[in-house]
Parts: C-alpha cells; structure tokens; sequence
C-alpha cells in the first residue's frame, strides 16, 4: 500500500471526527467512557485544519495526523487510521516519517489506557511522562 500526506482543509473536519469515534471506541468503552457526541465534539472543538494532514493510502482518504509546536516541545496529536488498515506497517511509516520533520523537541502525546497504540509509540522511544485513569501522556525526548 502507498500512502502520502495531504493538508487538511475545514472540509475534513466531519469525517475525521467521524473516523475518531470509531477508531477509539473499543478503548472508551472499556473504560466506561464512550459518549456518541462527546467523543466527536472533542475532536471538532480541537480540529485546526492549519495543524492537521489527511492520511491518503491508494488514493483514498484513510486518516490524519496534527502536529502542535509549544514553548515545551511538540504535540503529535490527532493521530488516526481507519481500522482496515491498523497493523499493515503504514501507521509505523507515518509515526516514523512525521519524527523526522525539524519540530522542536521533546516530543508528546497522549494516548487511552490500554490501548495498543502505546506500544506503537514506545517502539518509538516514547515514555511514560505522566497517567490518570484514562489518558496516558508519553514524552519522547531524544
């Protein structure tokens, strides 16, 4: 599978958050967290189309990725690919290729506890920076 990056537009905006809802509710609903609206609501509210690139593989649009510089570092955030096409390696590709764009470092993200995109990230040198009950916010320093 081929993928590239495109910049998103405020068209995209509707179906990522709608990608977002599915990709994370295994995870929200093991932790008794999942709500129809709210977990598309959050992604809306957040949304900078400026910050964010669709993932595009075979030519279709399959998911996104934002990166946020702050004074402390940089947010990889946003981070989704359609179910289909989780643990094909394109994921790893596109973690790999964002990471070796000129972004200040540390780098930092959060993910759901338990969910298996953490290993993804700690094969990335990602650590455990801080946790609550249901995020997890990994830094990567080097």
């Amino acid at each position: 599978m081929r993928w590239t990056l495109r910049p998103s537009t405020p068209d995209d905006a509707t179906w990522i958050a709608e990608l977002r809802a599915v990709v994370l509710r295994p995870d929200l609903d093991r932790l008794g967290r999942y709500d129809e609206t709210r977990v598309r609501r959050r992604f809306l509210d957040a949304f900078d189309p400026a910050l964010t690139r669709v993932i595009v593989v075979d030519g279709a649009d399959a998911g996104s990725v934002a990166v946020r510089a702050t004074s402390d570092g940089t947010w990889l955030e946003h981070f989704y690919l359609a179910e289909h096409l989780q643990g094909a390696g394109i994921g790893t590709e596109i973690l790999q290729a964002t990471l070796a764009e000129n972004h200040p470092l540390p780098w930092r993200l959060n993910v759901l506890q338990g969910s298996p995109a953490r290993r993804l990230y700690e094969r990335h040198d990602f650590t455990l920076e801080t946790e609550d009950e249901v995020d997890v916010f990994l830094v990567r320093r080097a």
